[in-house]
């Protein structure tokens, strides 16, 4: 215990407070039960240690690490009932699915400690909500994305913008493009931000940031996905080869059974990988309703889940229409509804429809459709329902 304790108020000392993430306000710290999932490189440790640093002279409160060697050998509850009998009040718990029994055992710590508040995070893989201890009906779940372009701005170059919401952004009655491109050179922080601004690590890793991000992948699908989902190493190679070929073929229309010839596996397996895949945040599994996805289902469109993977797994310069349909999709899904519509790119909330393109994009397909707008690259300002294509990163 005096050990982890140490770790914890080393962690308090060095973690960052000058920035912090969209999400942080958005908690209501105050549950009892709190889960924050969000992929590998997130900052979910850093914003667990963020509020730690924030409470921690009037609260007592711990920060531990469960892929840390004492919880091979001693057992969550027992750890949590000793800090509880000595006063804890807030426990905060990284890493949760590298702990065999954490469902379970969070169950019985909600149930059986009344006055400990307990925060968790976990890899987006993980299925809380599938948990076999049904934690659905205690815990409160966030989910972690990546970097907006906002938050990237702010971080990198200390400009600070107010998040704008998609009505705001679609009648511009703000003068939403102005206020921002007359502060600071947003085409050319756009254009960095594609390729690595994403992932918050992008302030340490500086030129090395692409090669730590290609490890993060394979620490996903080599240690993430057998802990969780039991899979064999087998199934892992077969991951693999199947990211690498979405990655030269993204954004793509899916012939599932062709796909599954080339990875080497059946339909259903092929399914069930891409589902993966997409619970842990590496791929963006689109359909033409609204009911969520299933691997039961095949997705009626497939795209990486970020503009920087595509960066990461190619060798190859990005197709830049497959670059702004993934800017787009990546960006607005964090607080809207997304479709695959019959007609154009993408269906909004079932109500606004969107195509994306360069800066020779035309009304042709979207003509005479009310509520439909152009999302366009390399334009500074909008006009009528063409809107820029950079402003969609001020969302969040």
């Amino acid at each position: 215990m005096n050990r982890l304790i140490k770790i914890s108020n080393e962690a308090i000392k060095s973690v960052p407070a000058s920035f912090t993430r969209f999400l942080y306000g958005e908690i209501d710290w105050g549950s009892r039960l709190i889960g924050i999932s969000g992929a590998r490189g997130n900052g979910k440790t850093v914003l667990l240690l963020q509020h730690l640093k924030k409470v921690h002279s009037e609260t007592d409160a711990l920060y531990v690490s469960l892929d840390d060697v004492y919880f091979s050998e001693n057992r969550l509850i027992h750890f949590a009932e000793d800090f509880y009998k000595h006063g804890g009040e807030l426990l905060l718990l990284d890493e949760v699915h590298k702990y065999h029994n954490w469902s379970q055992e969070l169950k019985n710590i909600y149930d059986s400690m009344p006055g400990l508040r307990v925060i968790f995070t976990s890899s987006s893989a993980l299925e809380i909500y599938r948990g076999s201890h049904d934690l659905s009906r205690r815990a409160v779940i966030y989910n972690m994305p990546g970097m907006s372009l906002r938050e990237f701005i702010s971080l990198k170059y200390k400009k600070e913008f107010p998040v704008l919401t998609l009505e705001q952004i679609l009648t511009s009655k703000y003068n939403v493009y102005e206020k921002i491109h007359d502060s600071i050179k947003v085409l050319k922080f756009f254009k960095e931000y594609l390729q690595t601004g994403y992932y918050p690590f992008f302030i340490d890793a500086k030129t090395n940031y692409l090669n730590q991000l290609l490890n993060t992948i394979n620490l996903v699908v080599e240690n993430d996905l057998p802990a969780i989902h039991n899979i064999d190493f087998n199934s892992v190679l077969k991951i693999k080869k199947l990211l690498s070929v979405l990655s030269r073929i993204v954004p793509y229309k899916p012939n599932i059974e062709k796909l599954a010839r080339q990875v080497g596996t059946t339909r259903d397996t092929l399914l069930r990988y891409l589902y993966y895949l997409e619970k842990a945040q590496i791929i963006k599994w689109l359909g033409r309703d609204s009911l969520g996805i299933n691997y039961l289902n095949k997705p009626d469109k497939l795209y990486l889940n970020n503009t920087n993977l595509a960066y990461a797994l190619s060798n190859m310069a990005p197709d830049q229409g497959n670059l702004r349909e993934t800017f787009f999709i990546n960006q607005v899904m964090v607080k809207h509804n997304i479709t695959y519509p019959s007609q154009s790119d993408f269906l909004v909330d079932d109500k606004y429809l969107f195509e994306v393109g360069g800066r020779r994009k035309t009304q042709k397909q979207i003509a005479g459709i009310k509520n439909s707008f152009i999302a366009i690259d390399d334009i500074e300002y909008g006009y009528k329902n063409q809107i820029p294509l950079w402003v969609f990163g001020f969302l969040y």
